[in-house]
């Protein structure tokens, strides 16, 4: 596996871990349903600009992938989709460039 593969993994590793750390960390603290957290998002014209610019970036993200899936037939690579609004961009961009730099180095 190339360098570049290996930091596309950590950083999608990473961006896994420390969200869900906090995610967890609030539900433990405010109860596990979604509408609060959702809620919480919005408390402020910093997190609701914040939100917007994570929700344009995973749609745009969610493009990208749709487009290159379907020319490049590699259908593994749709696990970002739900990485990127499961967990976030910060999972789900690095994710989907690991998935798909298997395909140039195989090629």
């Amino acid at each position: 596996m190339s360098p570049l593969r290996m930091i596309y993994l950590a950083l999608a590793v990473w961006g896994a871990i420390h969200p869900m750390y906090y995610f967890v960390s609030w539900f433990q603290q405010n109860g596990w349903h979604l509408q609060p957290m959702i809620d919480a998002w919005y408390v402020n014209d910093a997190t609701s600009g914040l939100v917007w610019d994570l929700t344009i970036a995973a749609i745009a993200l969610t493009i990208w992938i749709l487009a290159e899936v379907f020319a490049r037939r590699n259908w593994l690579a749709l696990i970002a989709i739900p990485a990127t609004f499961g967990i976030g961009v910060s999972c789900g961009l690095p994710l989907y460039l690991f998935l798909r730099t298997r395909i140039t180095e195989t090629a």
